[in-house]
């Protein structure tokens, strides 16, 4: 019998007969609810060690420093030269290095930001070599916002 059929009991009664309860088997981890923030190991042969090493950036250095980091994750998409690539990958890590010190020295990132200006010059102007489309947008706006002043 289904469990839309009933079936009687001889005396006019009727009662309905259900199939057995439904199991699924996951084969892995099963997560229900919320899973904000947490973490998981899943096939581990060993002890899982984990180190978080946040660098700390100075009072008024966050807007730069993330304008930086964001800079540099839109490097391999915009057609630049291995040469230019590693000098503004270089001043980039100059910016956030000195952002992270307790006593920054404002001219080293002030001479880094001008090396990653002029890295994206060229391509902000359209004379970049093999630019994507939507780079000169993206390489102007980046300049921009490396030239906003930072206190």
């Amino acid at each position: 019998m289904t469990a839309d059929r009933s079936e009687g009991a001889g005396d006019g009664s009727r009662s309905a007969v259900f199939p057995a309860a439904h199991t699924v088997i996951y084969e892995g981890p099963a997560i229900g609810g919320d899973s904000v923030r947490s973490q998981f190991v899943w096939g581990s042969k060993g002890p899982v060690v984990q180190t978080q090493n946040p660098e700390r950036i100075s009072l008024g250095l966050e807007a730069i420093a993330g304008t930086v980091a964001h800079t540099l994750e839109g490097l391999p998409a915009i057609g630049l030269t291995e040469e230019d690539r590693r000098n503004a990958e270089e001043a980039g890590a100059e910016v956030l290095g000195e952002a992270a010190q307790n006593e920054t020295d404002r001219s080293r990132i002030q001479r880094a930001l001008s090396v990653l200006k002029g890295v994206l010059a060229p391509a902000a102007t359209g004379l970049a070599a093999g630019s994507a489309e939507g780079t000169q947008e993206w390489a102007r706006t980046a300049i921009e916002q490396l030239s906003v002043p930072f206190s």
